[in-house]
């Protein structure tokens, strides 16, 4: 799929070109100027981190004019560039940069230096091009860079700038490039900005910006690249910005900008590529000047409020994207839809959106004649009649075909068999007929098939079976006959939504319903299916809803059920069910009282003699009787009674027996974990059926007795949201006599972090691969830093966990990340590290082999994001809060019997296939250049600067974890920003996005 293009933020080579280093060679030593060579120096102190030695060639060796960044003029040997680019640098800037009087060009791209920029280089009168984009430098732009008025390039994107834009700027008559996209700047745009007459670039996108785009930008006569995307820009568009005929990039999407556009408003961009004024307030008609630009590529007139026609884009024969979504658009009849046949010609396009308007008559036969290029279609939530066109076949690059809530009729096309790559199929809520073609089997990359709300009829394709990257399937509210393919309840990818209500369906539930392990929402309800319920329906475990009224069920409740402790609601009324009201329904954790002590919750209507249940029920007390209706239905309690979390104190006080009847006797199949001091398992107490991890000490170590003094004291006065919950701790005898140890904690429902990251052996399963996607990656990050910074910085005493590893973050039913044993905490008490038994440290390095970076290694930033782990620090015995950095491989790789440096890493090639399928990347070659071309690497880019950055060998010189924190989320919020591209796709269940952004 071609690179997405969600609105365009250029990487900081956009605006800085090569990306290439000369290091100079030796030559003889000559005397050169001491203020030069000072300042340099000065330079050189205040650099707190050099992973790749630049420094040490800064020496007397030779004459300063041969270091490695450092070039000179030929006459007077005076400096005259300071070229530093992405070689992993650390530290502040140093005011002695003033003295360098001579220096044209400061280029610092790409490293990560911090703190204020400082205002001494205010003074460098010769300086031309100011680049310190990329780094991490916060702060206010200095006011006083307007003295240095021959400065042709100003660049600070991506920093953490705030304050607002000096006005002074204005002062620089030759500047032709300012960039200061993502940062954290706010207030208003000058206006004295347009008087930068000869200004080329200005890059704003991403800040906190308000006010109005000033009048006086009209003037920039030479501007080619204007961004100011994302910021919170209201007012209107000053007309004469319409004729800056330079322009190759316009982008004023997502402000608050408002005004009228006419159709005979004269747009005069013979040169623009990207335009876009997306996800304003923007009323009016589309210009139809807009169309005479030859070399459109993107296109984005998406949630305003425009109406009218479209008009022809014949002449956009280039255009790649075509974003109209979310406007009034159309008329609702017959010609509305002529726009698209227009563009039949064009060989580019990739992308057609026009969701969310008014657009009535025919579906468009001529697409069936797009282009094979064509990824996304997407046009639901209109009028449109007719039928899919068989020919639909033709696209055989579609990856989305979004054609919900229109008035379509007829039947599937048999064709759509040919879309191979297809993930996305949303056609719900039309008129459609026939059967389902079983051809759609052959979509094998299919993740979402939305098909409810329609007449279909038949059987359900025995072929969608092979569809094993199945997500979310609903075929629901059709007249679909005949039993449920086992093949499709055997599909353990669905996790979101199984819905297949509201038909004709017969026979049985199948007993492959059992693989369903991952499924959140299971509907079957209002069919004819008969039969007893299965017992392995328990094997569900991730089910929150479970709908199985108006069939003709029989039999009883199956008490395997009790097994699915996350469920909040079951509705299996209006059946043929018989027997007892089970028990365990009165005992679910999930509730506080139990949903049969409320009878207000139960309705048994016309059922004198159903048995069971409370008193006040006056239910029948007999084994067995005739057909019953019953209704269960119960939903968690918004508001919970809150878990304990300090060992003392605890509310939890069980013993050695009930945690043996919570394990089964720890029986092997409870058994979901195994450690160097104890093994792991879930249970679920008697008393009130919450589910619990029991973490069982080993007693034979003799390292697992201070173990459990050691987790208890860590854990004892520290609370968090990203901190695995301990609700007691038991210490007793067990039958035999001999001395128990356990912890008890909340139970993680998604198991740990290694397990979806890496294949894993379960208990009574065989092997499996789980994946998570780029913004789940990225979601446990940023939950491990919050711990880790609550650890270091917010507990009375810090703590420091010392075996941070993948199977210690554990993930709950949310997929939200928690940190868990704490078996080698260290507590730090003023400046010397301590254990809590007050025991010296002389075993060396603690934690696990590969893996026991101090603090907070990072090791999940690379991690989570390359295909394994190893630690570059295996026999260190210093304890820091700031982390050690690792690579990507387990410690037992065959690759590091050799070793292998800490930067040297292997991004996970499950990302790159995601990121190729969501239109990200084509072919990459894993470079700093490449990193920066696209939204999506560019956040994987900061990430890695994130880890190689705490990867420092010296503690001191490594990211405080608040530091960490702050830039994390910074990532994130940048990645769920809202896209352009898929934006018209819209379900009917409020689910993970399965398309970055959406």
């Amino acid at each position: 799929m071609e690179p997405s293009k969600k609105h365009f933020q250029p990487s900081s080579s956009f605006f800085l070109g090569s990306n290439l280093l000369s290091l100079a060679t030796a030559s003889p030593v000559v005397r050169g100027n001491d203020t030069d060579q000072q300042a340099l120096l000065q330079f050189k102190a205040k650099i707190t981190g050099d992973p790749l030695k630049i420094m040490e060639s800064w020496n007397s060796s030779i004459h300063f004019c041969q270091w490695i960044g450092v070039a000179c003029g030929c006459k007077h040997r005076r400096v005259t560039k300071l070229k530093l680019r992405i070689l992993k640098l650390s530290g502040s800037l140093s005011p002695n940069i003033g003295n360098l009087n001579f220096l044209r060009e400061l280029d610092l791209v790409g490293n990560s230096f911090y703190n204020q920029i400082p205002q001494e280089i205010g003074g460098l009168r010769r300086l031309e091009a100011l680049n310190l984009a990329n780094n991490s430098i916060s702060g206010e732009i200095p006011s006083n860079l307007s003295a240095c008025s021959k400065l042709l390039l100003v660049d600070m994107s991506d920093n953490q700038l705030t304050g607002e834009i000096p006005a002074l700027l204005g002062l620089l008559s030759n500047l032709k490039v300012l960039g200061f996209f993502n940062n954290s700047l706010r207030g208003n745009i000058p206006p004295s900005l347009g008087n930068l007459s000869s200004l080329e670039r200005l890059g704003l996108t991403y800040n906190a910006l308000s006010g109005i785009i000033p009048e006086s930008f009209g003037r920039l006569r030479n501007l080619s690249f204007f961004t100011i995307f994302g910021n919170a820009i209201s007012g209107i568009v000053p007309v004469p910005m319409f004729n800056l005929s330079n322009i190759r990039i316009f982008d004023i999407g997502a402000n608050k900008i408002e005004g009228t556009l006419h159709s005979d408003l004269e747009i005069n961009m013979p040169h623009v590529k990207f335009f876009s004024v997306g996800d304003n307030q923007i009323s009016g008609q589309i210009p139809l000047s807009i169309f005479n630009a030859p070399n459109l590529d993107v296109l984005e007139f998406y949630d305003n409020m425009l109406d009218g026609n479209v008009p022809s884009l014949e002449k956009l024969d280039k255009l790649f994207r075509l974003e109209l979504g979310g406007n009034h658009l159309g008329h609702g009849r017959e010609g509305d839809l002529n726009f698209i046949c227009t563009l039949v010609n064009n060989t580019k396009l990739g992308s057609l959106s026009i969701t969310e308007n008014n657009f009535g008559g025919e579906f468009p036969i001529c697409i069936s004649n797009f282009s094979s290029t064509l990824q996304a279609l997407l046009m639901s939530y209109n009028n449109i009649l007719g039928k899919i066109p068989d020919e639909i076949g033709n696209l055989i690059n579609l990856e989305v075909l979004d054609l919900a809530q229109n008035q379509l009729l007829g039947p599937i096309p048999f064709d759509i068999g040919r879309l191979w790559k297809l993930n996305i199929f949303y056609a719900h809520s039309n008129f459609l007929f026939g059967t389902i073609p079983h051809s759609i089997g052959n979509l094998i990359e299919l993740t979402e098939l939305v098909l409810n709300f329609n007449n279909l009829q038949g059987s359900i394709p025995l072929g969608l079976g092979n569809c094993k990257n199945l997500i979310l399937l609903d075929l629901s509210h059709n007249n679909l006959s005949g039993p449920i393919p086992p093949e499709i309840l055997g599909l353990s990818s669905l996790s979101i939504v199984l819905s297949l209500s509201s038909n004709s369906l017969t026979g049985e539930l199948p007993v492959e319903v059992e693989k369903l392990k991952n499924l959140g929402q299971l509907d079957v309800s209002h069919n004819r299916l008969s039969g007893l319920l299965p017992n392995n329906l328990g094997s569900c475990v991730s089910l929150v809803e479970l709908y199985l009224e108006g069939n003709l069920f029989e039999g009883p409740i199956p008490p395997y059920l009790s097994s699915l402790r996350g469920l909040e609601a079951l509705d299996a009324s209006n059946n043929t069910l018989s027997g007892g009201i089970p028990e365990f329904l009165v005992r679910f954790g999930t509730l506080y009282e139990g949903v049969f002590k409320n009878t207000s919750a139960i309705f048994v209507e016309g059922n004198n003699k159903l048995c069971g249940g409370i008193p006040e029920l006056h239910l029948s007390r007999l084994t067995l009787v005739f057909s019953i209706l019953l209704i269960i239905w119960f939903r968690k309690k918004k508001e919970r009674k809150p878990m304990v979390t300090h060992v003392e104190n605890s509310l939890l006080r069980l013993s050695y027996q009930s945690i043996l009847r919570a394990t089964n006797r720890f029986s092997p199949q409870n058994l979901v974990g195994l450690g160097g001091f104890g093994s792991v398992y879930k249970g679920i107490l008697e008393a009130n059926g919450a589910v619990i991890a029991v973490k069982v000490l080993n007693l034979l170590n003799h390292r697992a007795s201070r173990s459990f003094l050691v987790e208890c004291e860590a854990l004892k006065n520290i609370r968090h949201r990203n901190l695995v919950k301990v609700l007691t701790a038991i210490s007793g005898i067990d039958y035999q006599g001999n001395d128990f140890k356990a912890l008890v904690y909340e139970f993680m429902e998604n198991g740990s972090l290694e397990d979806w990251l890496h294949s894993s052996v379960g208990m009574n399963e065989p092997e499996t691969m789980r994946n998570l996607n780029f913004i789940q990656r990225v979601n446990v990050a940023v939950d491990v830093a919050h711990a880790l910074e609550y650890l270091h910085h917010r507990c009375e005493t810090p703590i420091i966990h010392c075996d941070l590893k993948p199977s210690n973050v554990l993930l709950d039913r949310e997929m939200v990340g928690h940190i868990s044993d704490f078996d080698l905490a260290k507590i730090l008490s003023g400046d010397k590290l301590n254990y809590s038994t007050n025991e010296s440290s002389s075993l060396g390095l603690r934690g696990t082999i590969g893996y026991a970076p101090p603090g907070f290694p990072l090791q999940l930033l690379i991690y989570v994001f390359c295909d394994e782990l190893i630690i570059e620090y295996g026999t260190e015995s210093e304890f820091s809060t700031n982390g050690d950095m690792l690579t990507g491989k387990r410690p037992t790789n065959e690759r590091f019997k050799e070793g292998l440096s800490l930067h040297n890493f292997i991004i996970d090639p499950i990302l790159l296939q995601e990121s190729v399928r969501e239109g990200t990347i084509a072919d990459i070659t894993l470079n700093e250049n490449n990193l920066g071309n696209d939204e999506y690497l560019q956040c994987l880019n900061s990430i890695f600067k994130i880890g190689l950055t705490c990867s420092a060998k010296s503690p001191s010189e490594r990211m405080d974890m608040s530091d960490v924190v702050t830039k994390l989320c910074s990532i994130r919020d940048k990645l769920l920003r809202p896209t352009r591209l898929y934006r018209g796709i819209r379900t009917a269940y409020d689910a993970k996005p399965t398309v970055a952004g959406i």
